[in-house]
């Protein structure tokens, strides 16, 4: 498992990409696109709200800390994973890679999915998707090139590594 440390969380404010203050300005470029990941469970809503099904959605039943009961019922996969707040374990990782090779898929994530998006940006195929919501400001969207993949290797750099927890990313 790797853990972020309270002193690094302030690298993680900054956007992993274009920050629009409205889903509604993100759907044109997403009914483009062939492969799209959610991260966030309104961010999950709103894209299905209009009609576009995440190849992957990972939600964790929370927004901004209070129970949101919007689980989504439009994936025919579910994987469940357990990624305790402010970490990455493999079990999240297992269960990314499982929904990645069979979408649409959805992960319900029992602790927090906010740092899902790190190895996301690392497993999916180059041209893919990835929206999460910058709460109180809006959604995030980046497409996953080559420099979203060193941007997401830059970050996880600020995690350390419990015994035994190193991930294959």
């Amino acid at each position: 498992m790797l853990r972020l440390p309270d002193h690094h969380r302030h690298h993680f404010k900054t956007p992993f990409g274009r920050l629009e203050p409205e889903f509604e300005c993100i759907v044109p470029e997403i009914e483009g696109s062939s492969f799209f990941c959610t991260v966030g469970d309104i961010v999950t809503h709103n894209a299905l709200k209009h009609g576009l099904v995440p190849a992957v959605a990972i939600v964790d039943g929370y927004t901004m800390r209070k129970p949101c009961n919007r689980v989504p019922k439009a994936f025919p996969k579910i994987y469940c994973a357990k990624n305790p707040a402010g970490t990455i374990t493999r079990d999240l990782v297992g269960a990314l890679r499982r929904a990645i090779d069979s979408p649409p898929a959805l992960v319900i994530v029992e602790g927090e999915e906010d740092l899902a998006v790190i190895p996301l940006a690392l497993l999916v195929a180059p041209g893919s998707i990835v929206l999460y919501g910058q709460p109180g400001e809006g959604v995030v969207i980046r497409e996953i090139d080559e420099g979203a993949r060193e941007d997401a290797r830059r970050l996880l750099a600020f995690f350390v590594s419990d015994p035994g927890g190193e991930l294959d990313l």
